[in-house]
């Protein structure tokens, strides 16, 4: 968990006024007692009226410095772990950026979202207890035993006699419990994931009267999560009745010995009333440790799992000598590219050739599972091929910089992806600086412009999250607008026209060809009517070419884009 400290270099000042606070506030804390035990032992005995309202009133004076350093305390804490806490998350995030789709299988996406919230929080509060007791709990247990001992060292065994038990206490209740926090956030991250699956999936989950199913799913990992739950606080809670306990049968010893003690008249009542408040502190500080550490193992366990995303180092990453493409204009070549997805028995893809041009399109036709999408994760660096390159004007795309590569590219994914926002705000999400111009001509080459003037506000419409408020075709051209805006040297449709109808398609196709025209466009589809005009096809059949040519070409020469094309179209279609 310290590890993550060095993220509060930035509040070092900020900790130090609040350690210098602590530290009066426990001076204050301490110096109450003697002054207690003068009032009787000076005042009250001998009836001083005079001395007893003079030292009464400087009590007051010496508890309110301390309440006011105690509150000021409290709000420089919450300012330095609030400002540590969104440093973390802030890191966190831009890590998570940095991840490829390798690192998101592996860790999970649900257990991000508890890894940069519920686990920060934990890390959070922990720190704000400690910035708080960090002084003032080992000063009021050392500074108490040392003002008890000048009060009367004899009567102070009792107090040695009770800290071992404490602490032994502690590190045996500690000891059961700190093995379940690690459990405890394990569930939380299942309960997410099952959270998480059934609010993005709530239409299949209805469509298919499944919510008896989901709401027993998420029953069962609610009840595991809180079995797990209820088991470390009773295990912890413990701790306090044994604390209050120890406390109280020590109190009743230090009366007891005490009053011996007084009688034999080695002892003052008013010393003996303050060297009560002072074990009364020792204890106390003992607890304030001690609920510390019951708090460190489960921060321990969320800091654990926070450090294991920041020293994830992704597969992906540019070279120190990473270059920024400068031609830019968009000659693509795929030259032996195998892949294998991680676990996978076989490769993906297999030794995949083939080149695209500037003014051209080429398109990528194959069954399901045949490696189509596949090609448009490498080419984007989503993942390394195993082997072979991938060029662009005639640089390996390992050798550019993600930024440099992308920049280049306009991606429309197989599943259209929408943000919380206006319409607009999605279509200039391809290009931050795209005038209202820009974006009103990539939504009318997209044949967006209908619906979205058909909508209340126009391109001020605002979108649901993930874009529930539109239909998947309005979806699929909103995200051929957003790649449209950037005006990109390579365009990557994949497979993105399938929710558009054959009218749509038609007129979509002959816009973009005019949009396109200095553009390598690689198309991804399974309709053979989308890609019948490509200048090039690449056909694949299990991971491997089957064939690359023109429609009319591969007709004579590749089976499988016949089977392909026979069971889509009719004869006279073909012909």
């Amino acid at each position: 968990m310290f590890k993550l400290f060095k993220f509060l270099k930035p509040y070092s000042a900020s900790i130090g006024v609040v350690l210098a606070l602590m530290f009066l506030q426990s001076l204050s804390q301490l110096y109450l007692p003697t002054l207690m035990s003068d009032i009787i032992d000076t005042g009250v005995i001998h009836g001083d009226i005079p001395y007893i309202a003079k030292v009464g009133a400087f009590m007051l004076v010496v508890a309110a410095a301390g309440t006011v350093c105690n509150v000021l305390a409290g709000y420089a804490s919450a300012r330095t772990t609030t400002g540590f806490g969104t440093l973390l998350r802030g890191r966190l995030f831009s890590q998570v950026e940095r991840f490829t789709l390798h690192e998101f299988d592996n860790i999970g996406t649900a257990s991000l979202i508890t890894r940069t919230t519920n686990d920060i929080t934990q890390v959070q509060q922990v720190l704000f207890m400690m910035l708080r007791m960090f002084v003032s709990a080992p000063m009021m247990c050392i500074g108490g035993i040392v003002m008890a001992v000048s009060k009367d060292a004899a009567l102070s065994l009792v107090l040695v006699a009770v800290i071992p038990v404490i602490a032994g206490a502690f590190f045996l209740i500690a000891g059961k419990g700190v093995p379940l926090f690690k459990m405890l956030q394990t569930k939380l991250d299942r309960l997410n994931l099952v959270l998480r699956e059934n609010l993005t999936g709530i239409r299949v989950i209805r469509a298919f009267n499944r919510t008896d199913h989901e709401r027993e799913r998420f029953h069962e990992a609610n009840r595991d999560l809180t079995a797990t739950a209820v088991k470390v606080t009773q295990i912890m809670s413990s701790m306090m009745p044994v604390m209050m306990l120890v406390m109280n049968v020590a109190t009743i010893a230090i009366m007891w010995f005490g009053s011996i003690r007084v009688d034999q008249n080695h002892i003052q009542i008013g010393d003996l009333m303050a060297f009560i408040q002072y074990g009364m502190q020792i204890m106390f500080s003992m607890m304030m440790f001690s609920m510390i550490l019951m708090m460190i193992p489960r921060a321990s366990v969320s800091a654990d799992r926070i450090n294991a995303v920041l020293n994830t180092v992704p597969e992906i990453e540019d070279r120190a000598d990473a270059k920024t493409a400068e031609k830019q204009l968009g000659f693509l070549e795929f030259r032996h590219v195998t892949f294998s997805y991680p676990g996978a028995e076989q490769p993906a893809v297999r030794d995949i050739s083939f080149g695209a041009r500037p003014g051209e399109v080429t398109a990528i036709i194959g069954g399901t599972g045949s490696g189509k999408s596949t090609l448009a994760n490498l080419l984007l660096r989503f993942y390394d091929a195993d082997s072979g390159n991938i060029f662009v004007d005639g640089v390996d795309i390992r050798d550019m910089s993600q930024e440099s590569l992308r920049a280049q590219i306009g991606y429309v994914p197989q599943k259209a992806v929408l943000f919380s926002g206006t319409v607009k705000d999605n279509i200039r999400f391809g290009k931050e600086t795209a005038t209202d111009e820009e974006v009103r001509r990539a939504a009318e080459t997209a044949q967006a412009a209908d619906f979205i003037s058909a909508m209340q506000d126009g391109f001020d419409s605002v979108i649901a999250q993930g874009g529930t408020n539109l239909s998947g075709g309005q979806k699929q051209r909103l995200s051929i607008a957003r790649a449209l805006v950037r005006k990109p040297n390579i365009y990557m449709f994949d497979d993105s026209f399938s929710a558009l109808d054959f009218k749509t398609d038609a007129k979509l196709r002959a816009a973009l060809k005019k949009e396109t025209a200095d553009a390598t466009v690689l198309i991804v589809a399974q309709r053979v009517s989308t890609i019948m005009d490509a200048d090039r096809i690449v056909v694949l059949d299990d991971g491997q070419i089957a064939g690359i040519g023109s429609h009319e070409e591969l007709l004579r020469s590749c089976g499988v884009y016949r089977e392909i094309v026979a069971s889509q179209l009719s004869e006279e279609e073909i012909a």
